[in-house]
């Protein structure tokens, strides 16, 4: 079979031939209209592996008549960005038709090396095309984040990865040889995880191991070459999401034990420790939240600790930090209250803000009654005074519960002194 995998064979070419982020390369989507007049300012491509991050990256050179340079964030560096620059100003390549420059997983660049771009980013010598796994407001400095457009790409959908199978059997000229037919793609599709790259590289893995006169690919057959090639999973695929599952569930359930283990488990399978590290940020929110503030206040030192440090020390941080948060009081109900207060303001749309509430910096405002009858709460005792705060349509709704812990069964009692019942607290 031939040598190149069949990931690659499968590379679109086109945004014809290119399957999923319809909301980029729809015919109507706006970054394909840019591409076909040809007016691509510096773009950042953020999503997780495998969705076509790097393809949309070689389909945006090919359909550009301009130089286009790739280099690995991974195993480049300021020495090879400079080259490149001075080889695109040697050559008087500015404006409208300047020299791309694809940087592949952006994020594992430092901050020199993320300066080091600033100069020709800003004066148009070259457009920059970043590709990364991460957050682009963590990973990325502000000054080249601000000059750039952040495209998020999605994970692809069942759909989209039963065509790409589809497509690969039936168009890749070593597999039509092979004449295999897929009659079951439950298992082969929920191991991809999503990523185009790995269901390909599964699907090769597989059909290589078929017994001889074999052609039916099955679930069954999925799970016995997957159990007998461990290679095939990697901290960017199922087990990633599955272990951060199990690490951020331990927690949630309030046992420190799981939660370390899960801990060893994805710093010995070589995760980033700030991905982790950033997932307890949120979980010391959404689960802990008011029963305990300062879960919050550790895990954004936690994060900060183990971006100066990093690995191996930072794993003791992160061991303090998932104890605490484990062993602490839980509650959700902040969690819960945006979440339906999200839901209400979708259901009910831009709904007036009460005229005292409005802010009046003019004297139209003021004759229009902007501001009338608010009353500054720290005019009256205790530091406040009962008024409506919330539209007329909905001034009876309740959004925050408090949980049923000591410091939340204080806040529950303090809101009833005040609102006299009001929210039923």
């Amino acid at each position: 079979m031939n040598h190149i995998p069949l990931a690659e064979r499968m590379r679109p070419k086109t945004l014809d031939e290119y399957i999923g982020q319809e909301h980029l390369v729809g015919k109507d989507a706006v970054f394909r209209r840019a591409l076909d007049r040809g007016l691509i300012p510096s773009i950042i491509f953020w999503g997780p592996p495998g969705v076509g991050k790097t393809t949309l990256a070689k389909i945006l050179a090919s359909s550009l008549d301009r130089p286009f340079y790739t280099i690995s964030a991974v195993n480049s560096g300021v020495k090879d960005i400079r080259e490149i620059i001075s080889k695109v100003e040697s050559q008087g390549l500015f404006g409208q038709g300047n020299a791309i420059l694809f940087i592949d997983e952006i994020h594992r660049f430092s901050k020199s090396q993320q300066d080091s771009l600033l100069g020709a980013v800003e004066k148009g010598v070259l457009t920059l095309v970043g590709a990364t796994t991460e957050n682009p407001s963590f990973e990325v400095n502000s000054a080249l984040l601000s000059r750039c457009q952040v495209h998020v790409l999605k994970p692809l959908e069942k759909e989209d990865l039963q065509l790409l199978v589809n497509r690969a059997i039936n168009q890749d000229e070593e597999l039509k040889k092979e004449g295999v037919s897929l009659k079951e793609d439950e298992y082969l599709l929920r191991l991809s995880g999503g990523d185009a790259r790995k269901l390909l590289n599964i699907l090769d893995s597989v059909i290589q191991a078929l017994p001889s006169g074999e052609k039916e690919i099955t679930n069954d057959r999925v799970k016995e070459v997957v159990r007998n090639n461990p290679t095939i999973y990697d901290k960017d695929g199922e087990q990633h999401y599955d272990i951060i599952s199990a690490f951020i569930k331990s927690i949630r359930g309030s046992d420190p034990n799981g939660a370390v283990y899960w801990l060893a488990r994805m710093i010995e399978g070589g995760e980033d420790p700030k991905f982790i590290a950033r997932r307890l940020i949120i979980l010391a929110s959404e689960d802990i939240g008011n029963a305990n503030p300062t879960g919050l206040v550790l895990a954004n030192a936690t994060f900060d600790a183990v971006a100066k440090i990093g690995l191996p020390e930072g794993r003791i941080v992160l061991s303090q930090c998932a104890v605490y948060l484990a062993s602490s009081a839980k509650s959700n109900a902040s969690y819960e209250a945006i979440n339906m207060a999200v839901s209400k303001v979708r259901e009910t749309g831009n709904l007036a803000v009460p005229l005292h509430l409005r802010n009046a910096p003019t004297k139209l405002m003021k004759d229009l009654g902007y501001g009338d009858h608010y009353k500054y709460s720290h005019s009256y005792e205790n530091n406040f005074k009962t008024q409506e705060y919330l539209p007329d349509e909905i001034k009876e709704m309740r959004f925050y519960a408090p949980g049923d812990n000591a410091r939340e069964r204080e806040m529950r009692k303090q809101l009833n002194t005040l609102w006299k019942g009001k929210y039923g607290y």
